[in-house]
């Protein structure tokens, strides 16, 4: 289908971005081995690929800081660097929290 016009070639629909994603940042903090983190993880990854919002995960056994600070709330999710959930992580809650803030 060479030949075929660039209207007809569509791009498989991606997320709009919130006005302010580029304003925010989501951080896992997790260990390895932890069924919660995974859970976790799945959500983080799910709502910030919705909202365009980037997120990383960091890993208290690799940073003694996090352990020190976190160990008893595995998994914890920031945003923005400050402390949003931890254990279980509420997909509405993040969502929420990630496009009501400037409003």
């Amino acid at each position: 289908m060479a030949g075929m016009s660039p209207l007809f070639r569509r791009k498989p629909a991606q997320p709009e971005p919130s006005e302010h994603s580029e304003n925010h940042l989501v951080t896992l903090i997790r260990k390895p081995g932890c069924h919660l983190c995974d859970d976790a993880q799945s959500v983080v990854e799910k709502v910030c690929a919705e909202l365009g919002v980037p997120w990383e995960g960091k890993d208290i056994t690799e940073d003694r800081r996090l352990h020190d600070q976190y160990w008893e709330q595995i998994p914890v999710v920031l945003v923005d660097g400050r402390q949003h959930t931890f254990w279980r992580v509420n997909e509405e809650r993040l969502r929420k929290a990630l496009t009501d803030q400037y409003k």
